[in-house]
């Protein structure tokens, strides 16, 4: 277990510095000057222009401001937005609750329909429920999340007004940041919910519905589809036959004795897919207005707010990883021959 964990660990410094790499670079081949955005009119004169792009560090050699920001980096330092002013660490863990909230609720619509829908096609296999239901993910799988978000307000927001269309909550309430969750926040703010109710929640619920379905569709098709080819594989063992032999209820021989041991290769691909929603939330939360660090890093990359971006997508890069670490020594644990 010690050589699979150094193994582990030993891979991560290469990936977290190949996208320190790109993260830094690739901005800086975007056209666009992020001194003459800020200056705007000023621009023009270019002794102010100079002043200012010695102020942010952009004059030296590149190579040089790539070794700062390592060096500051290492140090717990990842910058200060060139728009805002703001340290970035500040300005992601403000807005990381936000999104954070935003893929675990997609998460849990995609885990609570994607896994009974694949236990359905696995039971009823080769049946109309099992090409219906497997044809249906494969197209939920193929719709982009942009299209996808956008059918969505057209439908419930705009045709039926049944949903809001954008935003966290109803701009007349103000809530107190206890946790940076608003499904928290709204029922422990006390004196909110003394003047309003359960109303401040039932607003947050209704922002949420959308961008969860938006977010958690492909999801939900690559679980639908996990769920069957484990239950399938499972349903095939001999000791599945032996229980529907003994007489057990087939309610119990599928949710006890298949379903359980089918879970393993589902919770991996459940692990790897929360990083994957926090990667796809700059679609969702720039669709829905949603104000986490996808909208954050796409309103930073209109600005070239380099530092913004540096820090943002390290952060992300650096979240995806250790869930991804995560889930292989989850995994190691469940599975020994994974160590190996």
């Amino acid at each position: 277990m010690l050589s699979f964990t150094l193994k582990r660990l030993g891979d991560l410094i290469p990936t977290l510095i190949g996208v320190s790499l790109l993260s830094f670079f690739v901005i800086r081949l975007v056209p666009g000057d992020p001194v003459m955005l800020l200056l705007g009119e000023r621009g023009a004169d270019p002794k102010v222009y100079q002043e200012m792009k010695k102020e942010l560090g952009l004059d030296r050699p590149i190579i040089n401001q790539y070794g700062s920001f390592i060096l500051n980096t290492l140090k717990g330092d990842l910058g200060r937005s060139i728009i805002s002013k703001r340290k970035v660490t500040e300005e992601f863990f403000g807005r990381f609750p936000a999104t954070l909230e935003l893929g675990l609720c997609a998460l849990i619509f995609a885990a609570l329909i994607g896994i009974p829908l694949g236990i359905l096609a696995a039971i009823k296999r080769n049946s109309f429920y099992d090409y219906f239901l497997m044809g249906g993910s494969l197209v939920g799988y193929s719709m982009p999340i942009f299209w996808w978000g956008l059918i969505l307000i057209i439908v419930f927001s705009v045709g039926l007004g049944i949903t809001p269309v954008s935003g966290r909550i109803d701009v007349i309430y103000e809530i107190k940041s206890l946790t940076g969750f608003y499904l928290i926040d709204t029922l422990l703010d006390t004196e909110l919910i003394s003047e309003e109710g359960l109303a401040p929640f039932t607003s947050a619920i209704s922002h949420l519905i959308l961008p969860s379905i938006a977010m958690g569709t492909i999801p939900l098709a690559v679980l639908a589809r996990m769920t069957r080819s484990s239950m399938l594989e499972v349903l095939g063992e001999d000791y599945i036959r032996t229980a529907k032999a003994k007489g057990l209820p087939y309610k119990k021989v599928i949710l006890v004795h298949a379903l359980r041991n089918a879970l393993i290769p589902i919770i991996t691909v459940l692990g790897l897919m929360f990083g994957s929603i926090i990667t796809g939330a700059i679609l969702t939360e720039t669709i829905f207005s949603w104000p986490g660090i996808g909208k954050w890093l796409v309103a930073s990359i209109n600005a070239r707010d380099y530092p913004v971006i540096q820090g943002g997508v390290l952060f992300i890069a650096t979240m995806v990883v250790m869930i991804n670490l995560s889930v292989d020594f989850i995994y190691a644990l469940v599975n020994p021959k994974m160590r190996h």
